[in-house]
């Protein structure tokens, strides 16, 4: 919890008190349903907590912005999200039930009441549309942006001054990644954001609806 504390400040007391929680949470769940890798257990904060939390150290998430998590699977990085923009609204969508009542059951442990999930593939998700799709190391960038573009909407700017649009974390060598999803993709790499070792070869990739 102090690791994420050297990135960001300015937290209310309710935010501390849900970040905090969330360790034992999934420590219970994990031993239940095996949503997060158990050998990440002991570095929950750096590997998933602060690792969602590149997001928020390049976008801030505006009131009433409607952000979905695309195959959120446990709740990455949607329930940190979640708690650090708490005016935002969350739509958590994976194709994995049990892993989703994880993810209700947590946000109702740490009274998490911006967001909801949703059973269905992104490819079912029919007349909704959001303002900015998220998502973590869930498929090639040409499938993410095949599948996000139609639901995200061209109304508003809902990132700062920034267009609507795709953002994900990935790691590894993209080049090939990239070149195939036809994308022009923003880069950032998070060991810039977050110095420590975890983070090499992780990266923020930032796709604007055009």
């Amino acid at each position: 919890m102090d690791l994420i504390q050297q990135y960001f400040s300015d937290f209310t007391p309710k935010q501390l008190e849900q970040f905090a929680a969330l360790k034992n949470l999934y420590a219970d769940w994990n031993s239940k349903i095996n949503v997060i890798s158990r050998k990440d257990m002991d570095n929950f904060y750096e590997h998933h907590v602060l690792h969602s939390l590149a997001i928020a150290a390049k976008f801030e998430l505006t009131q009433g912005m409607q952000v979905m998590d695309l195959g959120c699977g446990g709740g990455f990085p949607g329930i940190p999200m979640a708690i650090m923009f708490p005016d935002a609204i969350f739509h958590m969508v994976d194709s994995i039930n049990k892993k989703l009542k994880v993810v209700s059951e947590v946000a109702a442990a740490i009274g998490l009441d911006n967001l909801n999930t949703q059973h269905s593939r992104a490819e079912e998700i029919k007349n909704q549309k959001f303002d900015v799709v998220i998502s973590r190391a869930v498929a090639p960038l040409k499938d993410l942006w095949y599948w996000s573009k139609p639901l995200i909407q061209k109304s508003k700017l809902a990132v700062k001054d920034v267009p609507n649009g795709l953002i994900c974390l990935k790691g590894g060598d993209l080049a090939q990644e990239i070149h195939e999803s036809g994308c022009k993709p923003f880069v950032w790499e998070i060991e810039k954001i977050f110095a420590r070792p975890f983070f090499v070869e992780k990266y923020l990739l930032y796709v604007p609806l055009r």
